[in-house]
């Protein structure tokens, strides 16, 4: 999706360089009084923002609530709401995620004379965990299943779907035609890619759907010391199956994470069953991940908070990486067909 083709050039540049004034004025027209603090807050695709309100019942008293303002076309309205909708739901069945607030009934509004999409969240504390030992697996297992039965309810109709085609040969085409793949790695990269694909994609037709978080990593979990543990971050939530969020959690292919993975398992199931032959989805969507993330970085490659968060990307020595990990992928993903050990 090319963001400057559907929002304009203007409005791209707005969002790189969003301003305070506009981002207080923002959460000042939904009714809440901010006090002039706003601190930038570590994302890459959004900008977030930590904004101090005044408490409205006393003005010597403040609190704190978290702005997002998404990127220019990569969204749209319709693709938010699913998120924020699947978030109100989890918040429902008191599943510890961090919802949007509401005002009004809405959760989604647009910055004043911009197009621009923002929504508020509470402010919630907590850290990301150094290690998932035993424990924090078996209450991440049983919470990953209460997320998953409610993603299953029902669809999320504007959401991507997680396969070879739109992860893999989708972000292969846009490398190719945009011009950021060195005409030296095509051929090798074009191969390897289409062969991940024509190799997996059986598997994917015959593994069920849901609405998942898409980005389950450590650093989307916090721990707060008096609640336990905070599913955050759900910017990336897509229709895909469910392994998806188990081997972000585990991500390792030793020993240990087998072991990990199974304890994680064994507590999902007390929840909601688990198709364990789904597991053989782990490497063709490890691979789909480095796909994703090379044109993740090569779309967004004229936002300046990238070119200093990633200068390596684009260089010889990062397309040739790459390429050796996709062809390892490969390889591993022939073993495991060939193989099965679930």
């Amino acid at each position: 999706m090319n963001q400057e083709h559907i929002w304009g050039k203007e409005e791209t540049q707005f969002f790189f360089h969003l301003e305070p004034h506009l981002i207080l004025k923002s959460i000042d027209c939904l009714g809440m009084r901010t006090t002039g603090r706003c601190l930038a807050l570590n994302s890459m695709e959004n900008r977030v923002y930590e904004i101090e309100i005044e408490d409205p019942e006393d003005r010597d008293q403040s609190q704190f609530v978290v702005a997002k303002f998404y990127r220019p076309g990569r969204w749209t309205q319709e693709q938010i709401l699913d998120e924020h909708n699947f978030l109100l739901e989890l918040a429902q069945d008191e599943i510890p995620v961090i919802a949007p607030l509401q005002f009004e009934g809405k959760t989604l509004f647009q910055v004043p004379g911009h197009k621009l999409w923002y929504t508020v969240f509470p402010r919630k504390g907590g850290r990301i965990p150094d290690e998932m030992d035993d424990e924090k697996l078996e209450i991440i297992g049983r919470l990953l299943a209460r997320i998953h039965n409610v993603g299953a309810r029902k669809k999320a109709r504007h959401r991507l779907l997680l396969n070879p085609t739109i992860f893999g040969l989708n972000n292969l085409r846009f490398l190719i035609d945009s011009k950021k793949l060195p005409e030296i790695y095509r051929p090798i990269f074009q191969q390897t890619i289409e062969q991940i694909c024509q190799f997996t994609e059986p598997l994917f037709a015959n593994t069920q759907s849901l609405r998942i978080h898409g980005d389950c990593h450590r650093s989307n979990i916090i721990y707060r010391e008096d609640q336990g543990p905070f599913f955050v971050d759900f910017d990336d939530m897509v229709m895909g199956p469910a392994v998806q969020d188990i081997w972000l959690i585990v991500p390792g292919d030793d020993e240990q994470a087998r072991e990990d993975r199974t304890t994680l398992l064994s507590n999902y199931e007390l929840m909601r069953s688990f198709d364990y032959s789904s597991l053989r989805l782990i490497e063709p969507l490890r691979a789909l991940r480095y796909i994703h993330f090379a044109a993740w970085m090569a779309k967004r490659w004229d936002d300046p908070a990238f070119q200093r968060a990633f200068p390596y990307f684009g260089s010889e020595r990062y397309w040739s990486e790459l390429s050796t990990d996709l062809q390892l992928q490969l390889e591993k993903i022939k073993h495991s067909l060939y193989n099965p050990t679930y």
